[in-house]
């Protein structure tokens, strides 16, 4: 028998949905052949000593945006060793025509190649993309996505076709390069829906149907312009609390509520209701998953929502869409969190660096641009907040890890079993420390984490059992790789 490639040694192994156990962790070509006690380490090229800390299954962290303020090769580069830096060894990354990203049009075959050469050779961790069919010519494109490159999962911003990214109106079909004659409306939105079913039924398709998944941003363009003309003349309110206010979560709700009802009317059961923010954005989506039980609803909650609120987020940095909310809603966030009513955690990260972020005035939110890093924070502040409100480790593992890779068809990642890939990171549960822009690898340079406490530390980890982090620090050498999927079952 051909000996093992890596041992990592007196760890206490996180499955999902269980408790740790103390255990072993044998890596051979990549993947990992043993979860057990006592693994020999006779001939093994490398033993690392896990000194009894926890072996957290690597994070499918399946919200994150490389290039969309920066180039993407250089995202793929400084991004991905801050998901190193926390334990997320896959990245799922979003990508769409228009401004931002490539800042190009035109169909997917064209544009996803050059996406592809971009990211290639640079990144860390493993990754993949969602794609945003834009135009009427890539709803036509999505089955040829499917099997040409490996892209299971698509994606639709409820609100593109009628209010500006960064909360103001502005001149949308310039923004999305849209040709003359074409909209990014509701009818467009009932289109991907029923081309995305109409693939899943193909006879290629067949066994993987349900690795091929439609994900929503659901907020409401005509609610969220009113509104923020009404913030904006009655000069009130100011900051993240004047962005709360402008895109209100009764938005929320009423996108979620019309999603629901366009996948019950094209028969498509793979919905996926991405960052709920708000206590009405949740109620919206269990209300629908009971009116529409036929429809596989997943509901995705960011690190971000969970964590800060709109007065202890660290200024306007924070800016993101949705919005950063009142305490009121992180707490119902979580209430539903306790129940089992969110499917996973993800860090929305998009790495906007201080030069693009910020407008002049500098402390206006509504020059500011939207989004922020935070995948290097998503698993620590999970445990850290998670464990203070009797969150299991094993339901962190659901969260972080297995429920992603199985939604999005990466049957070989997401927990530690024989066969799967060996993406595992090591986690310290008794280190106390605070956060630090300056100590992330992510190019930003601010966060609006910034001064938090957090009570747990990935110290290692490891891709396809590549060691990527070591003892707190970047190894140099990327390791990463494009993932297809949806890849083979083990």
């Amino acid at each position: 028998m051909t000996e093992l490639d890596l041992v990592v040694k007196n760890v206490r192994v996180v499955r999902p949905g269980r408790d740790p156990e103390p255990a072993d962790i044998g890596v051979r070509d990549g993947c990992i052949e043993t979860v057990a006690p006592g693994v020999a380490t006779d001939g093994v090229a490398e033993v690392v000593e896990g000194r009894g800390r926890l072996a957290f299954p690597g994070v499918v962290d399946a919200h994150q945006h490389w290039g969309i303020y920066n180039p993407l090769e250089e995202d793929a580069r400084s991004e991905s060793r801050a998901c190193a830096q926390g334990g997320v060894t896959t990245a799922i990354t979003y990508l769409r025509t228009g401004q931002y990203y490539l800042n190009r049009t035109g169909p997917y075959r064209e544009v996803l190649p050059i996406a592809l050469a971009a990211a290639e050779g640079r990144a860390h961790v493993d990754y993949a993309f969602h794609v945003a069919p834009i135009l009427k010519e890539h709803i036509e494109e999505i089955p040829e996505l499917i099997a040409e490159f490996g892209v299971s999962s698509f994606k639709i911003f409820m609100f593109y076709g009628r209010h500006g990214l960064h909360g103001r109106s502005s001149a949308q079909d310039e923004f999305l390069m849209l040709p003359e004659g074409e909209s990014y409306d509701l009818a467009h939105f009932e289109f991907i829906m029923r081309k995305l079913e109409q693939a899943r039924r193909e006879e290629r398709f067949a066994g993987f149907a349900d690795s091929i998944s439609l994900s929503l941003h659901c907020e409401t363009a005509e609610i969220m312009a009113a509104y923020t003309k009404l913030v904006e003349e009655e000069g009130r309110l100011t900051g993240l609390r004047a962005y709360h206010a402008a895109r209100p979560p009764h938005s929320e709700g009423l996108a979620v509520t019309i999603a629901a009802y366009l996948a019950h009317e094209t028969g498509l059961p793979t919905i996926n209701l991405l960052h709920l923010s708000s206590q009405k954005a949740v109620d919206a989506a269990m209300m629908m998953a009971a009116t529409f039980p036929h429809v596989d609803f997943r509901r995705e909650v960011t690190i971000g929502h969970l964590l800060t609120d709109v007065d202890t987020a660290n200024g306007i940095g924070a800016k993101v869409n949705p919005p950063i909310r009142p305490r009121e809603d992180v707490e119902a966030l979580w209430e539903h969190m306790l129940q089992g009513h969110l499917d996973w955690v993800v860090s929305d990260h998009a790495c906007c660096r201080d030069e693009t972020k910020f407008g002049e005035p500098r402390d206006d939110v509504f020059v500011a641009k939207s989004g922020f890093g935070g995948t290097e924070y998503l698993l620590p502040g999970l445990i850290t907040e998670g464990r203070r409100r009797g969150l299991s480790y094993g339901r962190i593992a659901e969260l972080t890890a297995s429920a992603p890779a199985e939604r999005f068809g990466l049957h070989t990642k997401g927990a530690l079993a024989p066969g799967r890939d060996a993406d595992l990171c090591l986690v310290d549960p008794d280190a106390s420390w605070v956060v630090r822009a300056a100590d992330s690898a992510s190019a930003q340079e601010y966060t609006p984490f910034e001064g938090m406490e957090l009570k747990a530390r990935v110290t290692d980890t490891f891709v396809r059992g590549h060691q990527v982090l070591r003892d707190g620090n970047v190894v140099e050498s990327p390791v990463g790789r494009y993932v297809r999927r949806p890849t083979p079952r083990p």
